[in-house]
């Protein structure tokens, strides 16, 4: 299985969501990270309620944050334009000028078992996160005659993976989703984890 499947499932999935770009990766959380590795971050603002892998990317990342008490469905915006959308499941959603990060993990609505996508439109873009995705390579020449220039990470999607969401993909377009809600995840902050 060639790596071509991972560019086809990219393209059908920017197409639903109407994003000019897409990236696959491992998992939403990983997408997040590259975004913000990406875009030099300095900190973050995450709401109390929400995946607890989010709040602890500013742990790894050596990044500032602060919680909110933001009431969020759907998505919520972790800067001015990195976007956990993990949860949304919805046509035309893409909110342009952003970087739109959802989850094909098992209980999402694309249940994939695990992966994740990384939506935006700037064209420049796409080589630079494919590449951090992929540790730093150009998938489609071996890696031992490429000069790698890049950092990278070692979180791209597997072509099986991309496989089983594009077999996957009508049904999931054709069902309803599910209307998460901030509530349907604990209070992070009580966590003995996050008291620090």
């Amino acid at each position: 299985m060639s790596f071509k499947v991972i560019a086809d499932f990219e393209k059908e999935i920017a197409k639903f969501f109407g994003a000019p770009h897409a990236v696959a990766v491992d998992c939403c959380t990983h997408g997040i990270e590259l975004c913000l590795r990406h875009k030099n971050v300095q900190s973050i603002l995450v709401p109390k309620h929400t995946y607890l892998s989010v709040p602890m990317l500013s742990n790894k990342l050596g990044i500032e944050m602060q919680w909110t008490e933001e009431k969020w469905q759907d998505y919520y915006y972790l800067t001015e334009d990195v976007i956990d959308a993990a949860v949304l499941w919805r046509q035309d959603s893409y909110v342009p000028g952003t970087y739109m990060c959802v989850s094909f993990q098992f209980r999402k609505h694309l249940s994939l078992g695990r992966g994740g996508i990384i939506l935006f439109d700037k064209e420049d873009d796409f080589d630079v996160l494919k590449r951090m995705s992929y540790d730093g390579r150009n998938p489609d020449d071996p890696w031992a005659i490429q000069n790698i220039k890049t950092i990278g990470y070692h979180y791209y999607m597997t072509p099986e993976t991309a496989q089983m969401g594009i077999e996957k993909l009508p049904e999931a377009i054709n069902r309803k989703p599910k209307q998460w809600v901030y509530t349907d995840w604990p209070d992070l902050t009580t966590m003995d984890v996050f008291k620090s």
